[in-house]
């Protein structure tokens, strides 16, 4: 756009009088009102801008990376080691310029395994603010363990929800050492916090989460010449829901700190901030607590407001540790759900030491109060490895002790009563703190990492003119844009400090003096790097100064900002048709203006200086150019459309002209004489069958065609279980039998009987019931006649005639009658066979025949006969060339059901071809071959073969096999599956299924019976043979309500195969061997986890000596 400034041009519209007229008046010294005079004299700490910071920083990016939360320094080599999503990266410590680029991602397999098991992208607003959305990719590799030891670098990443690590030369980082599971070093979701610290001596030290689900926390040892060692498992007391901050090697033992949901607290719940330590020589106990910390202790942080009552900070978000003066910085905030506010405390390591020397706080049973309890081992002194007796040391006592006593009843306390730094409204995560010497002495700087991506700098000190304020704010990002800070990393020797954000890793230095060019400013910023030179009459550092007792400095109270603006001119405003003349013609152009507002001048600053209008040319008609050649059609069968089309642009209408007249864009049909083939595809399910049974579990079907075809993928049939619930019981009973006398007296007195049959049974058919139980019931009948004994006439008779002179017989079965036919042909059905009471009959009052007048047996157990039937097609495999023609196929069994002996096989073709990929080859070559095994000197080949029997000069170039060197080290972890398939084969399900089922069910069941039966009989040995007291009160029981802890409503998930101390197996570690004997060990918490990364030829034994 052509452009002339207001001088040379006459404008004519009035609203540009009006713009004159506003510039006219914004030239005029503004006056200030009361409110703004007192906006011009309150105190702010000095804000250095984006746009101030930006010549000072380096910057680096990598195209599609995110989340570098990781970084480690590694000064020998002058470079720094960044951990981000499925990246290594290598910088140069000078401008953080790449030095390699390694990329650490997950497999496809890996990925799709982490998506099927409910793992997805999730989007969350960060503390809460809307502007602030992020998109985690959980199914990625995110490095959550970076640590640079020696000439190794070891790193650890989730891998998808997969964790693994490796170890990898420092120099290269694509040289991989070693490789071994992630489980127990690293966390499988990459938004829980962990942390690790290699001490010397080799030994890792982690803590994290080291199951799938996030539910079992623990601080874990592994790697080294010790054995591995955890905290108790799913004890909520000993780990609460932590979330782990940072860990430290301080002389005989490992620090961690976190933060957790308080177990001594019972009002509520609320969080608090933690230091835990073990000993590094510890090595589990004996019998109680094998395998676990036998050194586990953890005491609370206080960092609060001093008052009546004191306003506690509880949840600790960062810390940083001075070796030099045994001080770890922290940085504290209020709980999520309170106000947000933040402080930084510093401790003490004595202080520390102090309460692991103090009194235990123990809670006897789950409704009992905590209370103090002596140390019985004060400070737990950490034993000394000895070969000739492990575990010397560790009586049973001290086992117990060291399994109920790890919280501490002091609370660790601050070097100061009050913070250094408190602040609301705003919340800290990130701290590194600087050592500076200043003219008079040492400052400890602090640079405080905030939620909004800004880095506050402020001075530890207890004066209280310089308590709570802050020599400068930098922020390190456009305005406009917040993010949180990931990672800060100080590098002491070259005065730097490096920025992990989750695009970009910034590296800003920790002096800038000669940004101040006066002694004003200079001594006015109050920083401990910066001094007034009177010699060189500018701003140095101290090392640079040209004589010390030349160089000043002035820390006495908190920096000012200069509130002065600057006036600034805004954006312009949009283009208006205005006139113009220039003597011989007028014509129309388009202005525009802008004000002297951004910001507008205000505490005696400069007003704005630029040109307010601008006015445009605009004389320029537009014309179309050619048409373009028509587009191909937009189907390959069947109607379709081409376009092509026209631009104004020939040229295109500027500054008002006329634009073009007609259209840029014709449609025409094509293929009109192209039908398409009609689509193949299923139709619709049909409705479902009756089901098989009315009750106790059938079968129904449902059947849809492929219409247009017969190719359509998947199955024409699918079956499911109807009816599943159980049959009605029936009960039948027979009438009872007439009254039959039993017993004759000689007087005539008599005993006489009468049956009647019960059958019931759970059938859908009531005429399956078969005889069951039978009912007796009897009467005793006088001669006197003063009961009335009902009779019909036969016993009559037989009692008239034969009361006193005819012979009693009882009754005899006769032989067995022939069995009747089999009630199933096949598949166990039954049969019967009768016999009667006539051999002889019993008379004159004799006994009937005992026993049943029917018998049962089964017949036919053998299956029914099936005939085959076809399985349905696999899918199409894959094409067997590329190019120049090949061929697919699928294939179907005759399983479904697979014929029985004498019966019909399936009719068809088990298998079907098709012709594919018939267009020619373009560079003649078929794809590679698979990488074929390694042979004896490590070698591995493909190989690939011309398509063309003849050709030419441009078509099969290059070799037609490949070979490279084999891959080691790749120890792959074989995980249990993780889920259950639960699609069914389609037409598969049949009569023969349920009662495979049925019978594997029963047996299953028997054997889980029997184990749990052998199971208890060996705890039942084992509390009698063991020595070993039991906890009177373990957590994991007898919890009501909602005040169980989530640790105790542990719900099973998926877990992979995990031995002895939930620790993963590793092929190439040796085992730890124990000795064997007869005592059975129990532990508080009953570990399915195994030993492993422990090498026994380095220490063949082990003991725990108390000091």
């Amino acid at each position: 756009m052509v452009v002339s400034r207001l001088k040379a041009i006459s404008l004519s519209l009035p609203s540009l009088f009006l713009l004159a007229f506003h510039l006219s008046a914004s030239q005029n010294v503004p006056e200030y009102s009361e409110a703004e005079y007192q906006q011009c004299v309150r105190k702010e700490h000095p804000t250095i801008s984006f746009e101030e910071l930006k010549p000072w920083v380096s910057n680096f990016t990598y195209p599609g990376v995110h989340d570098f939360s990781q970084l480690a320094l590694d000064a020998n080599r002058n470079q720094l080691i960044v951990g981000a999503r499925n990246y290594l990266f290598r910088l140069s410590l000078h401008n953080v310029s790449l030095i390699q680029a390694t990329a650490w991602g997950s497999d496809e397999d890996t990925r799709r395994s982490c998506q099927s098991k409910g793992k997805t992208e999730v989007s969350f607003s960060f503390n809460g603010l809307c502007c602030c959305l992020l998109t985690l990719q959980k199914c990625q590799n995110y490095v959550r363990v970076l640590i640079v030891y020696g000439k190794k670098v070891f790193t650890c990443g989730t891998n998808a929800f997969s964790p693994v690590c490796s170890s990898r030369q420092v120099g290269n980082l694509s040289k991989i050492i070693d490789r071994i599971n992630g489980v127990a070093r690293c966390p499988y979701d990459p938004r829980h916090n962990s942390t690790a610290v290699i001490t010397s001596r080799g030994e890792l030290y982690a803590a994290t989460v080291i199951d799938f689900s996030g539910r079992d926390p623990a601080i874990y040892r592994s790697l080294g010449n010790v054995p591995p060692l955890r905290t108790a498992q799913y004890n909520s007391k000993w780990l609460n829901e932590p979330n782990f901050i940072a860990a430290y090697d301080i002389g005989l033992f490992t620090y961690f700190f976190f933060r957790e949901n308080a177990v001594e607290h019972d009002c509520g719940k609320t969080v608090y901030s933690r230091v835990a330590r073990v000993c590094k020589n510890d090595i589990g106990g004996r019998f109680l607590l094998e395998d676990t910390w036998t050194t586990f202790m953890k005491a609370r942080l206080n960092c609060s407001r001093a008052g009546e009552i004191p306003f506690y900070y509880n949840e600790l978000q960062s810390t940083f540790y001075l070796p030099e003066q045994d001080l770890i910085y922290g940085v504290f905030t209020t709980n999520v759900n309170s106000i947000a506010a933040s402080a930084v405390c510093a401790f003490n390591l004595s202080a520390i030491t102090q309460a692991f020397n103090g009194p235990f706080r123990y809670q006897e049973n789950p409704r009992s109060a905590w209370l103090p309890t002596l140390n019985p081992i004060p400070n737990f002194q950490c034993g000394t490895l000895n070969d000739d007796s492990p575990n010397e040391n560790l009586t049973e006592r001290v086992l117990q002790d060291a399994q109920r006593l790890f919280l501490m009843n002091d609370v660790v306390q601050p070097v100061t009563v009050d913070p250094y730094v408190t602040q609301d409204s705003i919340r800290f995560s990130k701290l590194v703190v600087d050592i500076v010497q200043g003219k008079d002495t040492l400052y400890h700087v602090m640079y405080i990492g905030t939620e909004y991506g800004t880095i506050l700098k402020a001075l530890s000190t207890t004066n209280r003119s310089l308590r709570s304020c802050y020599l400068e704010e930098m922020q390190i990002l456009p305005d406009g844009q917040r993010e949180a800070i990931k990672s800060l990393q100080i590098l002491h020797s070259d005065r730097s400090l490096f920025v992990g954000l989750n695009n970009g890793v910034l590296k800003i230095p920790l002096e800038r003096c000669s940004m101040y060019r006066t002694e004003g400013e200079c001594l006015g910023a109050r920083d401990p790097y910066c001094g007034w030179d009177n010699k060189q009459k500018r701003c140095t550092t101290i090392e640079d100064s040209s004589n010390m007792s030349l160089w000043t400095q002035n820390i006495t109270e908190c920096p000012v900002k200069n509130l002065t603006t600057n006036g600034r001119l805004g954006p312009w405003s949009p283009w208006q048709l205005c006139e113009h003349s220039d003597g011989d013609s007028t014509g129309s152009c388009m202005c525009r203006s802008r004000s002297c507002d951004s910001p507008r001048p205000r505490c005696g600053g400069r007003s704005c200086e630029g040109a307010r209008i601008e006015v445009a040319n605009c004389s320029r008609n537009g014309a179309w150019t050619p048409w373009s050649s028509w587009a191909p059609c937009s189907t390959s069968c069947g109607i379709g459309f081409q376009v092509r089309q026209r631009s104004c642009s020939n040229p295109a209408p500027r500054y008002g002209g006329r634009v073009c007249v007609g259209q840029s864009r014709e449609e025409r049909f094509c293929n009109e004489n192209s039908p398409c083939p009609l689509p193949i595809f299923w139709s619709s399910w049909g409705p479902w069958t009756k089901c098989s049974v009315n009750c106790g579990g059938g079968i129904h079907s449902r059947q849809r065609s492929c219409e247009n075809g017969n190719t359509c993928p998947g199955c024409a049939v699918e079956y499911k279980t109807c009816n599943p619930e159980s049959c009605p019981e029936v009960r039948r009973n027979t009438p009872w039998t007439p009254w039959m006398p039993v017993n004759i007296t000689q007087s005539g007195a008599r005993q006489e009987q009468r049956f009647r049959y019960t059958c019931r049974a759970q059938l859908s058919d009531p005429h399956e019931l078969q005889f069951g139980r039978k009912k007796t019931e009897s009467r005793f009948c006088p001669n006197d006649g003063s009961a009335v004994c009902d009779t019909d006439s036969l016993v009559d008779d037989l009692l008239k005639t034969g009361k006193t002179s005819a012979r009693i017989i009882n009754g005899g079965w006769s032989f067995w009658g022939a069995w009747s036919s089999c009630s199933r042909d096949c598949e166990l059905g039954f049969r019967i066979r009768k016999r009667t009471c006539t051999n002889p009959e019993p008379k004159n009052g004799g006994l009937p025949c005992v026993g049943s007048a029917m018998e049962y047996q089964d017949c036919n157990p053998h299956p029914c006969p099936v005939k085959g039937s076809w399985s349905c097609w696999t899918p199409w495999s894959h094409c067997s060339a590329t190019c120049g023609g090949g061929h697919y196929q699928r294939t179907r069994t005759c399983t479904n059901p697979a014929p029985s002996a004498g019966e019909d096989i399936c009719i068809g073709l088990h298998t079907e071809e098709a012709l594919c990929n018939t267009h020619p080859c373009e560079g003649g070559w078929s794809e590679w071959s698979e990488w074929s095994l390694c042979n004896e000197e490590g070698i591995q080949y493909r190989s690939r073969y011309c398509e063309v029997h003849s050709p030419d000069s441009s078509q099969c170039i290059g070799n037609s096999t490949q070979y490279q060197d084999c891959l080691y080290n790749e120890i792959p972890v074989i995980l249990p599956a993780s889920s259950i398939d639960e699609s069914t084969n389609c037409g598969g399900f049949s009569l023969i299924h349920l009662i495979a089922t049925g019978v594997s069910c029963f047996f299953g069941s028997s054997l889980l019976t029997f184990v749990i039966y052998v199971y208890c009989q060996r705890c039942q040995r084992q509390s009698q043979e063991s020595t070993v007291i039991h906890p009177t009160t373990p957590n994991h029981l007898h919890y009501k309500g909602s005040t169980t802890p989530k640790n105790e409503k542990y719900t099973p998930m998926e877990f992979k195969t995990l031995n002895k101390n939930n620790l993963i197996p590793d092929d190439r570690t040796n085992f730890y061997p124990l000795q064997q004997t007869n005592v059975y060990t129990t532990t508080y918490y009953p570990s399915t986890l195994n030993k492993y990364d422990y090498r026994p030829e380095a220490s063949p034994g082990r003991t725990f000596t108390n000091s």
